[in-house]
């Protein structure tokens, strides 16, 4: 550990004020850089507030140097649900900011003694339990990050690796822009057409706000299904479906989010959201004293929109319905909203028949996040 830089823990509320103020003071001439909103961001550490941290157990490190000024910060944690699902000891760190090398390694140095203490024996990270932000962008730098995505200097990814972490899996990112000349592809509208006219059962539908808690369980249904075998994946419980229910209810857009049903039973669904990075910076994280009202009024103009998941019951995957409801979100949005531009994220780069699905809907790649790991 370097002899001018001490980790501490966070004890006190003070000091978890300082823990998130470090972004503000890094980040402060980053035209880029989207802060949180800073009066969720701080009621996710309440007790109980947040299913993750309440589950886990975990520790907050700020490093400072001999003067006292803080220069780096980072959560360690563990995730019991996870390790009991893929039967293992793994550890997790996230909320990783540092202004040097050296507080870099200081802050993995303490971190890794916290999780050897805990008998664990692989780390993962970075993986944010309250942002929901996995990795550190690899590249693609010069495009803002939408909500609730990664964004981190170049130099983060060189001091992971200096402290002997390496790539776990990296997640991709894919774009359409209208404004550039985008249309869906007329083969995959002629397939629409067909599909329907063989299939009369099924039918596709936006989100219903007044059943919008038995939807949000339809999401979760799929989810936990459609995408099981994925990477890093632990199944939603009860307590998380709740928590993304209240978040959904400030972002929600129903144009965005889409159910394709067949005979009446969901069995594909996308869920997408405006990106509300763009009034957020212009807020600069304040909702108050009209913050809140230009974030609500910002989700009926935007037309930046970021698909967080999409996924097909198992019974259903290869039949294109994946291809078919993003054919309908794109339409919605893009008719509502001339000028749309849509942002695909956390694409595994193991999974070739999303990733040729996106492609041939004519998707470009953009910006790559990596998730590393180190043995312990």
């Amino acid at each position: 550990m370097p002899r001018n830089v001490s980790v501490r823990p966070v004890k006190t509320r003070k000091d978890l004020s300082t823990f998130l103020s470090l972004p503000y003071r890094l980040y402060r001439h980053d035209s880029l850089w989207a802060p949180p909103i800073r009066l969720f961001e701080r009621r996710e550490f309440r007790k109980g507030s947040n299913p993750v941290l309440s589950r886990s157990p975990h520790t907050l490190l700020i490093a400072e140097d001999s003067d006292g000024i803080l220069r780096g910060r980072i959560i360690a944690y563990e995730d019991p649900r996870y390790n009991a699902h893929y039967g293992g000891k793994t550890g997790f760190f996230g909320f990783f900011e540092a202004d040097d090398p050296e507080s870099a390694a200081a802050l993995f140095d303490t971190a890794e003694k916290w999780f050897a203490s805990r008998a664990l024996t692989e780390i993962l990270g970075p993986i944010d339990p309250v942002a929901e932000c996995w990795g550190f962008t690899i590249d693609g730098f010069e495009k803002p990050p939408v909500f609730m995505s990664p964004y981190n200097p170049p130099s983060y990814p060189a001091w992971i690796e200096a402290a002997g972490y390496r790539k776990a899996k990296d997640l991709l990112v894919y774009e359409v822009d209208s404004r550039k000349g985008y249309e869906i592809p007329p083969r995959f509208q002629t397939f629409e057409q067909n599909f329907f006219s063989r299939n009369p059962g099924f039918s596709v539908r936006t989100l219903r706000t007044k059943n919008f808690n038995d939807d949000v369980k339809s999401i979760v249904d799929i989810l936990n299904l459609g995408v099981a075998d994925n990477w890093g994946f632990v199944p939603v419980e009860d307590d998380e479906r709740d928590a993304m229910a209240e978040k959904l209810k400030l972002v929600v857009d129903p144009a965005a989010v889409w159910f394709i049903e067949d005979k009446g039973r969901p069995v594909a669904c996308c869920l997408g959201f405006p990106d509300l990075n763009i009034p957020i910076r212009a807020g600069k994280g304040r909702l108050l004293p009209l913050g809140w009202l230009n974030l609500m009024r910002a989700r009926s103009v935007l037309a930046d929109y970021r698909l967080w998941g999409l996924a097909v019951l198992p019974e259903y995957q290869g039949r294109g319905l994946d291809a078919l409801i993003y054919i309908n979100l794109y339409r919605a949005l893009s008719v509502r909203k001339p000028g749309t531009r849509l942002e695909a994220n956390y694409v595994l780069e193991d999974n070739p028949r999303i990733i040729n699905a996106l492609e041939k809907l004519g998707m470009e790649k953009i910006k790559t996040y990596r998730v590393f790991r180190k043995s312990l």
